[in-house]
């Protein structure tokens, strides 16, 4: 049996006005019997005077009704299939906008997935034929949005997939709520993000040297949180949401509530002693423990920022004043901190300072000049 979305099917509508009954009549495709089926709209009781001109009128509202694809057959069995894609839209714009109210949407994936939407609302928008109806996002159109982000607009693999993802989360939606009958996005394959390798690298140590002589100088709270990247491995989103309160001078330690951490599980990551003295030349435990400990300037305050400030400054201050190369970027320093302290602690203690969900996932950021035998294990002989 066809599916709801490749129903396209009909005739103009005809005016028949000369015999004794009055009327107008055009096909559409019925699903339900699988071929055209005739519709009859009567219209004896329009006076005779005005019949004509009745007529014309309505064929015209049919007309541009079935060219955006509107079928007389299916409205009633799928009556929320013909809710129009502007308000599904602007449906899933509300729901997303609640996720992250709620802080199941960190704000770089509710922007993220908010600008997919609006870049597939302007696709539509630039079709010759835009859809109308939401029972039209089907297959076809997400083949073509991802060819127009992947070809026509010459972007990466992986930008691509991104957009697939996102298909995929907006067709997830509709199907929740009964707005379509089955997901588009089936069987469209992923590109593979091994076309594009993470864009940032190690920073060495003699850069690492400069760049600690130079947040000295210039701005000595944008180095705590540096501190806090390298050495804590917490992120800056979760750095953004950090409150006074959560550090406790007396364990030397900062806890990260499962409501602002990735994983959403809790953490209790350990403070070295040269963040700590940081913090007190800085004054922050002055500050209310209820104040966030990055606001405004990267200082102390009440109000909530976001992560992007860490990357704007990098990018206009660090990387320019000290010519970093693209590749070091500030996020940079939690995979720098993580293949540092490898060097000089085991990987357990890594592992939980950096909140991680397995030894593996540790291992990745593995040196390669220290991954070999063990010479405390070389000549271990055991009871056996």
């Amino acid at each position: 049996m066809p599916t709801l979305q490749s129903i396209r099917s009909y005739t103009p509508p005809v005016y028949h006005g000369a015999g004794k009954e009055v009327y107008i009549d055009f096909y559409a495709f019925d699903p339900a019997q699988g071929k055209m089926r005739r519709k009859k709209i009567k219209l004896n009781s329009i006076a005779p005077g005005q019949r004509r001109k009745y007529a014309k009128d309505f064929m015209n509202r049919l007309a541009e009704k079935l060219a955006l694809g509107w079928n007389p057959w299916i409205e009633k069995e799928h009556g929320s299939a013909y809710m129009t894609f502007h308000e599904v839209v602007k449906r899933y714009r509300s729901y997303i906008d609640k996720l992250l109210r709620d802080g199941t949407y960190r704000s770089e994936s509710h922007k993220a997935y908010t600008s997919q939407l609006k870049n597939m609302v302007e696709f539509n928008q630039g079709k010759k034929v835009p859809i109308t109806y939401i029972y039209q996002f089907d297959k076809d159109f997400c083949i073509e949005f991802l060819d127009e982000v992947y070809v026509v607009r010459d972007n990466t693999a992986y930008t691509r997939d991104n957009y697939l993802a996102f298909l995929r989360q907006f067709s997830q939606f509709c199907l929740s709520k009964n707005y379509i009958k089955a997901n588009p996005t089936e069987g469209i394959a992923i590109l593979g993000r091994n076309f594009k390798k993470k864009n940032r690298t190690i920073i060495q140590q003699h850069q690492l040297e400069m760049l600690n002589e130079y947040l000295l100088e210039k701005n000595k709270y944008f180095l705590l949180g540096s501190y806090i990247l390298y050495c804590c491995f917490i992120r800056p989103a979760e750095m953004c949401r950090l409150r006074v309160g959560n550090i406790s001078l007396k364990r030397q330690t900062i806890f990260v509530e499962d409501t602002i951490s990735k994983n959403k599980k809790d953490g209790t990551i350990t403070l070295p002693a040269k963040v700590i003295h940081l913090m007190l030349d800085l004054g922050i435990f002055n500050a209310a423990s209820s104040d966030y400990l990055f606001s405004k300037g990267f200082k102390p305050g009440p109000q909530k920022v976001s992560e992007k400030m860490f990357r704007d400054w990098w990018a206009a201050h660090v990387r320019k004043d000290l010519k970093f190369p693209t590749t070091y970027k500030f996020y940079s320093l939690k995979d720098t901190g993580i293949t540092n302290m490898l060097r000089h602690y085991d990987v357990l203690s890594v592992r939980d300072q950096a909140r991680h969900s397995s030894i593996l996932m540790t291992d990745i950021y593995t040196p390669h000049d220290i991954q070999e035998a063990n010479s405390l294990i070389k000549n271990y002989e055991g009871d056996f």
